[in-house]
């Protein structure tokens, strides 16, 4: 019996709950003194998947994909998504409340600069926007004789009722035979590279950098390993790696105390307000860090040196142990994917097959291995003219039987 675990093909669209919930935030806005509040898809750590709980455009919208923005203003309505969306969006969102806009050819700063009035007050959260990000926004608001107004909290929290708790999935080691080095060995090779500029201070804002530096993995957004966690990396001293303490057993946290000191989520800003206080100067990359991180700092007293996140080009230079692991995993995956071919190519002629039925026989071969922690990204199998819709995540709503000698599609 083929199963899918990881996957679901649930219609996640809630298009038709979007009026209610544009008019709740525009109500929202008004009692906060904001003419409009811009809605990203992303989470404090600007993850490509993100918690249940940071799914906000989704809520709102009912879109699902993995990129998008909206902008809610009085009247007017519009979601950005780039091309990879384009029929996504129109079947899952009321084009009676939304307008649809290219993320890539009209983004939402050349969107405010023309659509914007003069005096309008738009409302963003900094910890969902990177620093790059937002003043690139602020700029076009400023061309828009307008204002980019941050608030300290999300209006769509406040009218979200039924918004899931924060993911609790548990810390657990990345063991040397699958790192080939030791956290230790990693942090002094990010001491070096920050010795090299004047900054005191690192500031890792990436999952992926965290996770990787202290040999760490967790499972708190869906298909990527990584823990939901902020670090800091002085040029001398322990460094700080901040993460929900529920996570966190007594055994990791043995182990990452042997390297770091581990606080709670609830330390972090005041942390960072004293090294602002003291008058520290923090390394963060502007392109990744929110922009809620460097206003502190700055606010504080700090100062912010900007510079590209240093671990990214250590992270993608891998070492014999990392190196044979993928290999290893390339062949028992390429193993289960021969497997369901040729399962494919024995049943498909029959006309036996609906798409569903690839997507759970691919993800059941390879869950045989006893290797699979997850797949990467939902499957496409897409039959037909659905094979022709980028990114096309089947549901039951949509699930269609795979004719005899039908172009089918599956990634």
């Amino acid at each position: 019996m083929f199963e899918a675990h990881f996957q679901s093909f649930d219609d996640r669209a809630g298009a038709g709950a979007a009026a209610e919930r544009v008019k709740a935030l525009r109500t929202e806005l008004f009692v906060r003194g904001l003419d409009g509040f811009i809605v990203p898809r992303a989470d404090r750590f600007q993850n490509e998947y993100v918690p249940p709980s940071d799914e906000r455009l989704a809520w709102l919208t009912g879109f699902s994909g993995s990129a998008g923005m909206a902008i809610i203003s009085v009247d007017r309505a519009v979601l950005f998504v780039d091309g990879r969306y384009q029929v996504q969006a129109r079947d899952e969102v009321d084009g009676a409340v939304f307008t649809i806009e290219h993320l890539v050819e009209n983004p939402p700063p050349s969107w405010i600069k023309t659509n914007v009035l003069p005096g309008t007050r738009l409302g963003y959260s900094p910890w969902l926007h990177t620093l790059e990000g937002a003043e690139r926004l602020a700029k076009a608001c400023t061309e828009a004789r307008a204002s980019l107004v941050a608030v300290d909290d999300n209006p769509i929290d406040a009218i979200w009722t039924d918004r899931p708790e924060p993911p609790l999935g548990p810390v657990v080691a990345h063991d040397m035979r699958y790192a080939g080095e030791e956290a230790a060995s990693k942090l002094d090779r990010v001491r070096a590279e920050l010795a090299k500029d004047g900054a005191d201070t690192l500031m890792v804002s990436d999952p992926h950098a965290v996770s990787w530096l202290f040999n760490i993995r967790g499972s708190d957004v869906p298909h990527t390993p990584v823990v939901l966690a902020f670090a800091t990396v002085p040029k001398e001293g322990r460094p700080t790696i901040f993460v929900d303490l529920r996570k966190v057993g007594n055994e990791i946290r043995a182990r990452l105390e042997e390297v770091a000191d581990v606080r709670p989520n609830a330390a972090f800003e005041r942390d960072l307000a004293a090294l602002g206080e003291g008058k520290r100067a923090m390394r963060l990359d502007p392109a990744t860090c929110p922009e809620a991180i460097a206003r502190l700092v700055a606010q504080s007293g700090g100062t912010v040196v900007r510079g590209s996140d240093p671990i990214a080009p250590m992270k993608a230079v891998k070492n014999a142990t990392e190196i044979a692991g993928a290999r290893a995993a390339q062949q028992r995956d390429g193993a289960a994917v021969a497997k369901f071919l040729a399962w494919f190519a024995r049943h498909a002629p029959r006309g036996e097959l609906t798409e569903i039925d690839a997507v759970a026989a691919l993800e059941t071969f390879r869950r045989e291995t006893g290797a699979l922690k997850d797949v990467s990204f939902p499957t496409i199998a897409g039959a037909g003219s659905d094979g022709a819709i980028v990114h096309y995540r089947v549901t039951r709503k949509t699930n269609r039987r795979i004719a005899p000698g039908e172009l089918f599609l599956i990634d």
